[in-house]
């Protein structure tokens, strides 16, 4: 299938209403306004073919961006493509999701999460963050450097409340994902949550809610579940 063809089938399948809420959120036009369980009916269209997926991306439409995320081979990705991706995500979702989701399960997860959170460029360094923390959650704990997530969990503790708006989210997930994921720091991770408690997070006209990072890690733990990696992190 072409990706005129695919663009097409995308366009058919927005909304007005979507695409209202998705600006709400921070969106940039073009977009068409496709919820995620409508797009996923594409995923089979374009899995199989790797350029299709990377040319979606290059539209710069969010539709087609979050849709490439859905389907190209993290695997094959190259760490030019990688770092082409996240200076394309021009707002918090591609950035937070697309990209870091896609980059976690790449052969380059740990050495561009490392660059990413240390930049200048909010969406870049949110990307950052977003990228370790699912790492985390699908990474075998022998691949994990303990001593690195430690310092990151310092460095979170530290600086959290004075970071800019959307690195602060993303902050307060990476911890979320280290008490969930990594049982080695589960302790740790509950300690810098209880301290660093409520974040604020400017999040627009929407009604979304900034996880309370020691709630979220004794609901996993009262599951028993600490400890547990996902298959994937893309959806």
């Amino acid at each position: 299938m072409s990706i005129e063809e695919i663009m097409s089938k995308l366009e058919a399948l927005g909304t007005e209403q979507t695409k209202k809420t998705f600006l709400r959120h921070g969106a940039e036009e073009p977009l068409f306004g496709v919820k995620v369980g409508d797009m996923k009916k594409l995923v089979k269209y374009v899995k199989k073919d790797q350029e299709l997926a990377l040319a979606l991306y290059e539209t710069g439409n969010y539709d087609a961006m979050y849709l490439a995320g859905l389907s190209v081979r993290p695997k094959m990705m190259t760490k030019d493509q990688l770092q082409r991706w996240v200076s394309q995500a021009k707002w918090h979702a591609p950035a937070e999701y697309t990209v870091a989701s896609v980059t976690a399960e790449s052969h380059y997860a740990l050495e561009l999460a490392r660059k990413w959170i240390q930049s200048e460029v909010e969406t870049t360094a949110t990307c950052g963050w977003s990228t370790y923390a699912n790492f985390l959650s699908i990474a075998p704990d022998e691949d994990l450097d303990i001593d690195e997530i430690r310092s990151l969990l310092e460095q979170v503790e530290r600086t959290i409340h004075q970071e800019r708006n959307r690195v602060r989210y993303t902050m307060n997930s990476f911890v979320i994902s280290v008490g969930t994921y990594v049982e080695a720091l589960h302790d740790e991770a509950k300690a810098v949550a209880a301290h660093i408690g409520k974040v604020s997070v400017d999040v627009g006209n929407t009604a979304c809610k900034v996880p309370l990072a020691t709630a979220y890690i004794e609901k996993i733990e009262s599951m028993n579940r600490v400890g547990q990696k996902r298959k994937t992190c893309i959806c």
